[in-house]
């Protein structure tokens, strides 16, 4: 398949330049009549997309548009492999050692689902218990409530330290033998806390429990290695790792997933369908019934390549300086709390002011074209322990500079001004 897409960044030493970065993201270019440019903070909701990536999908469907696996015409060739070295280009990117581990599903969202149903309904039973974090994603709690309540398990949670860190004495605790699943995510999406996934793990593993990771916020942000951390279950996204909506991926170990029983049935997840019942295929077939999002496949593993190319590394590098800078200047504002650990934190900061609504500081920023987030980023749970209704956050990313910190600050100066 022909491609014109353009490269990012070759991998090379030295601090990364979000300058040159954004002349490969289109809509970073844009202004609004008041001539004034874009502010994206909101880069723990989504990402944007850089112009290899448009370029990928636009080039599949202009040139090699047909559905995978079925076909024995050159497009349907065309479109299998390019799916299929998706696949492959994406285990590489997480350190998974057989693409066949690697599930395509819409999101991190469907992958826990897809383990929640087939692993968990196959195998909890009344008196297991499945355990959570005070800190989790709504995408790793309700999955794992619906299992329970299938089939009689208990489902708990794992407490934090004051400084919005996994108490992982209290974690331990909770490790006896009726524990069969311990679910994390390795970044919080809200406190900004990076969890030691290949120590917790350990310690489930130790405990004879199997692990499941949501890494949604971690994957687009640091370089991660499911073999070195050891989880028998990974789930990500692509859509927050400058890839396109509607692609995710789940990898799971080998022996887990040949064991589970499919969580979609219909087309291509089939060996042999007759009136008696049905056989069905080997992995990762097994796992995605149905015409897949084939162009978003694509998308996702060149958002990937283009991730790979500027540098994991550096890319982490550059956010901890912006969120370290961020923290500084947030500090100078009056009345401000911050939540999660103020050092070794994911490039994210939720706030709020004591006698405003983060919905109101959304809004007010929205009118000098700054974006962030406000509400309970699907963290209820952990709003609930910090005392909060919701938050406010600002997210960074690889193409943000601190002129967009500053940015931020003096509109949220302007706010205080405002409303008193």
């Amino acid at each position: 398949m022909a491609s014109t897409s353009k490269q990012g960044p070759p991998e090379i030493g030295g601090s990364l330049d979000p300058r040159t970065i954004r002349a490969d993201f289109p809509i970073l270019s844009r202004t609004f009549a008041d001539g004034r440019p874009l502010v994206y903070l909101d880069n723990a909701a989504t990402s944007q997309r850089p112009l290899a990536v448009l370029d990928a999908m636009g080039d599949f469907y202009r040139t090699s548009n047909a559905n995978v696996h079925r076909g024995l015409h050159v497009l349907s060739e065309e479109a299998t492999r390019a799916y299929e070295k998706a696949r492959i280009t994406l285990s590489r990117f997480i350190g998974a050692s057989e693409p066949a581990t690697c599930l395509f599903t819409r999101n991190t969202t469907e992958a826990i689902n897809l383990v929640a149903n087939a692993w968990g309904r196959a195998n909890l039973k009344p008196g297991d218990r499945v355990v959570l974090t005070e800190m989790e994603h709504h995408s790793n709690i309700v999955p794992w409530q619906l299992a329970a309540e299938a089939t009689g398990a208990e489902v708990l949670f794992a407490p934090l330290t004051p400084d919005g860190r996994l108490d992982l004495k209290a974690l331990q605790n909770l490790l006896d033998e009726r524990v069969r699943m311990v679910a994390f995510v390795h970044v919080s999406n809200t406190l900004g806390t990076i969890n030691p996934a290949a120590e917790i793990v350990a310690m489930a593993h130790q405990a004879g429990a199997l692990t499941l990771v949501d890494g949604a916020q971690a994957v687009p942000h640091m370089p991660v290695d499911v073999a070195a951390i050891g989880a028998d279950f990974y789930a990500f996204s692509g859509h927050k790792m400058c890839g396109p909506t509607g692609a995710g991926m789940l990898y799971g170990k080998r022996e887990h997933l040949e064991a589970m029983p499919p969580f979609l049935g219909g087309g291509e997840m089939i060996e042999q369908v007759r009136k008696e019942g049905s056989t069905f295929a080997r992995i990762p077939n097994k796992f995605e019934a149905g015409t897949p999002a084939i162009a978003e496949a694509i998308g996702m593993a060149a958002a990937a390549e283009y991730l790979q190319g500027i540098g994991m590394e550096r890319l982490r590098a550059h956010e901890h300086d912006l969120v370290s800078y961020a923290l500084e200047q947030l500090d100078s504002l009056d009345g401000i709390r911050i939540f999660g650990p103020r050092d070794e934190r994911a490039g994210l900061v939720a706030f709020n002011f004591t006698h405003l609504h983060p919905h109101d500081i959304s809004t007010f920023l929205d009118q000098d074209h700054v974006a962030i987030r406000a509400g309970h980023h699907c963290t209820q749970i952990l709003h609930d322990v910090l005392g909060q209704p919701a938050t406010a956050r600002a997210s960074f990313y690889l193409y943000n500079t601190r002129e967009e910190v500053d940015a931020l600050v003096d509109a949220l100066r302007k706010a205080l001004e405002f409303f008193g």
